[in-house]
């Protein structure tokens, strides 16, 4: 017989929110599960998914957008939702809703064409921001402070634009939220590395629930799994660090 090979690679991409959940709930000695139990199945994995916000940066989420500068505006919001409001205009799209927090940003001339160019913006505190004097003064922005809300997640420029500046856009690089897990047929929002831990972090949450006896047993394997999923995210870059040379006056 030849020895072949499926050829794909698209697991993670068929792997339904309910085989997610059987699997979880064969870990810790439970098959056939009820309705009830699918239900807070589902629950415990959209409250992980939360939790995995806490664990810092997946790097699966991090995107990039350009935002649509208004004469004289300061503040931009990115609400969580389109029911809680309208968030701010991007190009090339429509505005993008689950920011979760915004990493970078710069002042953006030339959009779009072969002379475009990126000013850097400085990322600035709270108290530095509340110490500018005048926080409508219009020129070229080159600094920007990030609020976290519960429904939005907001920008605040300075100086804000003017009617020069308006004309270009801030590009941001932001991490969005994990999409919620919707219905049973949905995939999840995690990459492939991570569904591992993901399976072993449900697990964790049901035995809580179902299994308490294997609760400590179940959260070891977890973090376990967790800890080389996180350390593989990412993309690795060279880094080389250069002695300093100082020559002294003789």
């Amino acid at each position: 017989m030849a020895n072949t090979t499926s050829g794909s690679y698209t697991f993670g991409k068929t792997l339904a929110i309910d085989d997610i959940i059987s699997e979880a709930y064969e870990r810790i000695g439970l098959v056939g599960s009820a309705g009830h139990q699918m239900l807070s199945a589902r629950r415990s994995l959209n409250i992980l998914f939360q939790e995995w916000g806490n664990r810092g940066i997946h790097f699966w989420e991090i995107a990039s957008t350009n935002i649509d500068l208004a004469e004289g505006t300061s503040e931009y919001a990115f609400y969580r939702d389109s029911g809680d409001g309208t968030s701010a205009t991007t190009a090339p799209s429509n505005g993008i809703y689950g920011i979760a927090d915004i990493m970078t940003a710069s002042y953006r001339t030339n959009y779009d064409t072969t002379t475009q160019t990126d000013l850097p913006l400085t990322k600035i505190s709270r108290d530095t921001y509340a110490a500018l004097s005048n926080k409508l003064t219009k020129s070229t922005p080159s600094q920007f402070w990030v609020q976290r809300f519960i429904d939005k997640t907001t920008i605040t420029i300075y100086p804000t634009a003017n009617s020069t500046a308006a004309d270009n856009y801030i590009s941001i690089y932001y991490v969005a939220r994990i999409q919620d897990v919707g219905a049973y047929t949905n995939a999840s929002d995690t990459p492939y590395r991570f569904i591992p831990c993901m399976i072993a972090g449900l697990s964790f949450y049901l035995s809580q629930k179902f299994a308490p006896q294997r609760t400590q047993e179940m959260k070891l394997l977890y973090e376990d799994e967790l800890a080389r999923a996180l350390a593989e995210d990412g993309s690795a870059a060279s880094t080389f660090i250069t002695p300093k040379t100082y020559y002294p006056n003789i």
